[in-house]
C-alpha cells in the first residue's frame, strides 16, 4: 500500500483525525437531550395557557427551556460534525444534569426516572471524559505523523 500525497492539502498540513465514536455517540445523545428541552417547553406553554397564571411566566419559562434545548441541539450537531469546541459545553451540560437525577430521585420519588436519567448522564459524561475524546479535543492524536 502506497502512500501518495494529497493533492488538495499543503505540504506541511496534517491530516486531520478522525472524531472518535465515543464523540458521535455522545453527539447524538446531546442533541436528543436538546430536543427534549424543547418538546418540554412547548408542553409548559401549552399547558401553561389554559391556567389562570400571568403569562409572562409561563413565556418566561418555555423561553428558558427552548433557549438551553436549542444551545444543545447546536453542541450535539456541534460534535457529530466533529467541532473540538461542542466537547467543553456538552461536559458542562451533562454536569448540570446531575442535580436533575438527584430531584428525581430524591424529592420527586420518581425511582424508574432517576436511574433512567442518571445512566444516560452519567454514560454521556464518560463518554465525554474518556482518554481518547480528551487526545482528540487537544488535537494529541498520533504525533509520529507531524
Amino acid at each position: 500500500m502506497t502512500s501518495e500525497p494529497d493533492p488538495t492539502r499543503a505540504p506541511d498540513e496534517r491530516p486531520r483525525p478522525r472524531t472518535p465514536p465515543q464523540i458521535r455517540v455522545a453527539g447524538v445523545v446531546v442533541a436528543l437531550q436538546g430536543l427534549v428541552g424543547i418538546v418540554f417547553g412547548i408542553v409548559l406553554l401549552v399547558r401553561g395557557l389554559g391556567t389562570g397564571d400571568g403569562i409572562r411566566y409561563v413565556l418566561g419559562e418555555t423561553g428558558y427551556f427552548v433557549l438551553i434545548g436549542a444551545a444543545l441541539v447546536v453542541v450535539g450537531i456541534g460534535l457529530l460534525r466533529g467541532k473540538r469546541w461542542s466537547r467543553s459545553p456538552a461536559i458542562v451540560a451533562e454536569l448540570l444534569l446531575i442535580p436533575v437525577v438527584y430531584s428525581l430521585l430524591g424529592p420527586s420519588r420518581q425511582i424508574v426516572w432517576g436511574i433512567i436519567v442518571g445512566v444516560v448522564v452519567i454514560a454521556t459524561f464518560l463518554l465525554l471524559i474518556s482518554e481518547r475524546s480528551r487526545l482528540w479535543a487537544l488535537d494529541l492524536h498520533d504525533r509520529s505523523t507531524r
